[in-house]
Parts: C-alpha cells; sequence; structure tokens
C-alpha cells in the first residue's frame, strides 16, 4: 500500500487595520483554523495608507493644499508608527497561540487593491477580513473592503464579524 501523500497545509490570508474587528478576525482564524485544519500556513498583510492620501483624508491640507508638502513627513511617521502596533499586536496574538508559520507583511496601498494582490502572491486558499459593522449609508460613502475583495479575490473570502454582546 503506498504511504499517503502530504496535504499541503491551508494558506489563510488576514488582512489587518488598527480596529478591534481586524485583532478579532486574527484571533478567530487562530480558534478555528488550528483546531479544526491542524497546521495552515497565515500571511497577516497590513495595507498602509501612503502619506498623501492620509493627508487628503485628514483635511489638514489646508487652504488649496497649503503645507501638505511640509506635513507629508510627519503623516509618513505616523503611518509607520500605527503599522508597526499593528504588527505588534498581530505577532503578541499568534505567539500567545503557538503559532509559528506566519508572514506579516505592511504594504502601502489601498487595502481592496492591497489584499486582492496578496491572495495572488501567496496563493491563499482563504482571504480573512474582519468586518467593521458599517451601515449601508456609510459603507457607499467609505467603500467596503470586504465586499471589494469578494468580487476580486481569487479564492474564497470570509468575513469574521464580532460576537455580539449578550445581555
Amino acid at each position: 500500500m503506498a504511504a499517503a501523500a502530504e496535504k499541503t497545509p491551508m494558506m489563510v490570508v488576514v488582512g489587518i487595520d488598527d480596529s478591534e474587528h481586524s485583532y478579532y478576525a486574527i484571533q478567530w482564524v487562530i480558534s478555528n483554523f488550528l483546531s479544526v485544519h491542524g497546521t495552515f500556513k497565515l500571511a497577516i498583510i497590513h495595507a498602509q495608507p501612503s502619506p498623501a492620501y492620509a493627508v487628503g483624508l485628514s483635511g489638514t491640507v489646508g487652504f488649496f493644499g497649503a503645507g501638505t508638502a511640509d506635513a507629508l513627513p510627519y503623516v509618513e511617521s505616523d503611518l509607520t508608527k500605527i503599522s508597526s502596533r499593528v504588527i505588534d499586536k498581530a505577532k503578541e496574538l499568534c505567539s500567545a497561540n503557538s503559532v509559528k508559520d506566519v508572514v506579516y507583511e505592511v504594504i502601502e496601498g489601498d487595502p481592496r487593491n492591497i489584499l486582492p494582490e496578496a491572495v495572488e502572491k501567496y496563493h491563499a486558499d482563504v482571504l480573512v477580513v474582519g468586518s467593521h459593522g458599517y451601515g449601508a449609508i456609510k459603507r457607499a460613502v467609505l467603500g467596503s473592503v470586504s465586499d471589494h475583495c469578494a468580487h476580486h479575490a481569487h479564492c474564497s473570502v470570509m468575513i469574521v464579524k464580532n460576537p455580539k454582546p449578550k445581555h
């Protein structure tokens, strides 16, 4: 009888930002995939906005863009600090649960583009994102990362929602 071929570990990409929704999604993946699938590979991706995009969103550009060039180094520094904090929190969650086969990556750009690209790069079996729980109006104005990924990522997309508080 031939020996059974070893099954390739499932590749899971988790898109994260600086929100409790993202950290819950990591914890959910660890709790559910690790217990069911045993071993899996994990890529945790944080899409960092470009400084110019962040300055435009924050409204600190000033009248007709005055001061934008002066603000960019400060904004870039803040974005880097936020990205470091996000990745450190992800590492802490994985380490606390003895998850070792993890790649952490910060990529500058819009998560709606970055995450489907990461799916291709890592040959992901599933993309996991946390749900912010935006209503229809806010989702229409801001755009939904999860909705965009569901339509453009070439793998299954899982949207993890935080549990509702029990009363």
